[in-house]
């Protein structure tokens, strides 16, 4: 149910023990000048003549009720305490005007704060007390009577455990919620966390791969500057286009960092693309030779990406560390369920092997990560006969 603005309905909830209080008051005053009122007269429901009222009347009728102020600390505790001066109003014959009204609150107080046990020991309690106090009261009392009595308690107690399971299905419902945000805040943080570890991959090998070559040319155009002013030329141009390519490969992958709308990106290189990165390296004057067995066959975009940043990684590496009279081999071969790539140089491998593979560098760290990503297998290190290798199989599932 709503609100209207201002209303002392949020107040009271906030404050049980005013709320509960004021109905204390509310039962206690209309049951004491019920009693008044009827000035110790025979009600019409009454069989038999009341006794006038006087002040130990009113403090045990008032003992019915005023225990409602604090139902909800005690009710269990306080409902066996009501029971006792409403015998001793029957019992002494005092009209009790709305006392009964009062264990009937407590009795609801229990079932709807208290567990299953307590609440059935309440109800229990309550019937055990009306049927003694219908023992000891001022006459016979027909049987509908009783009915209407036990009918009236079990629907206070029915609609105490009602409301105490709503309240536990809200708050189950409540936490549910808690926990799938939880869940959803986790996922989005390791989305979050793991396509900023793919970025800085990407990153990683487009700048590593490029700055090297662009690194190599610029030195061998620095010395060719003098004595062969066109092969210098070249080495700009070549160095010019390759700054254009990394450029270019930095937007489409920093576009995936955009918010304010869907990144605008390229296709990403593959293993179709290997001749021209073999060529590349061979303008960087790594000379290089690619083999291709097996029948090609489409790949699955994220393997095809990795293969080609693995060799992409390993052909930089030899530039670097293999030396100007290094040559490299790169073989890939397409098997049934199965990608195999391998890079080797003949390098200086068995100096440089040991801090290839334990560089502080992320280029290998990310080789490991790509391949492990897709339950490949990585062997790195020397290479039998001097240099260095790079070997890498992909598992292919579900081929046609």
């Amino acid at each position: 149910m709503r609100t209207t603005p201002g209303s002392p309905r949020p107040w009271l909830r906030a404050h049980p023990l005013v709320a509960d209080s004021i109905l204390a008051v509310v039962l206690t005053t209309a049951s004491l000048s019920l009693v008044v009122l009827a000035g110790g007269g025979s009600a019409e429901w009454q069989t038999g003549a009341t006794r006038p009222y006087d002040p130990l009347g009113l403090v045990l009728a008032a003992a019915c009720t005023l225990p409602v102020a604090l139902r909800r600390r005690w009710p269990f505790v306080l409902l066996l305490a009501t029971i006792v001066p409403q015998w001793t109003l029957d019992a002494m014959g005092y009209d009790d005007g709305l006392s009964g009204l009062g264990p009937l609150v407590l009795l609801y107080s229990v079932a709807a704060h208290r567990g299953l046990a307590l609440s059935l020991a309440a109800i229990v309690a309550d019937l055990l007390a009306y049927g003694v106090d219908a023992g000891i009261g001022r006459g016979p009392m027909p049987w509908t009577d009783h009915v209407v009595v036990v009918v009236v308690a079990l629907l206070c107690w029915v609609c105490g455990r009602a409301v105490r399971l709503r309240r536990a299905y809200l708050a189950e419902l409540m936490q549910r919620a808690d926990r799938l945000e939880r869940a959803r805040e986790a996922d989005t943080r390791a989305a979050r966390a793991e396509e900023r570890s793919r970025i800085a991959r990407e990153l990683h090998d487009v700048v590593a791969h490029h700055v090297s070559v662009m690194t190599v040319q610029a030195a061998a155009a620095r010395k060719m500057l003098d004595a062969d002013p066109e092969v210098a030329r070249d080495a700009l141009t070549a160095i010019e286009e390759m700054g254009r390519t990394a450029m270019a490969e930095m937007r489409n992958i920093v576009g995936v960092l955009r918010t304010d709308g869907p990144a605008e990106l390229g296709p990403q290189p593959g293993m179709q693309d290997l001749p021209t990165l073999v060529e590349q390296m061979r303008e960087a004057g790594l000379r290089t030779q690619l083999w291709v067995e097996g029948e090609r066959r489409g790949l699955p975009p994220g393997i095809d990406l990795a293969a080609y940043r693995l060799v992409q990684e390993a052909l930089t590496n030899s530039l670097r560390h293999a030396g100007p009279a290094a040559r490299a081999w790169v073989t890939v071969r397409h098997e049934q369920n199965e990608l195999s790539v391998h890079v080797e140089d003949d390098g200086r491998g068995g100096a440089d092997g040991p801090a290839r593979v334990a560089g502080k560098g992320h280029g290998l760290v990310g080789i490991r990560e790509r391949v492990a990503l897709y339950g490949g297998v990585l062997r790195i290190g020397p290479r039998t006969g001097g240099g260095f290798e790079v070997r890498a199989r992909f598992p292919l599932k579900d081929r046609p």
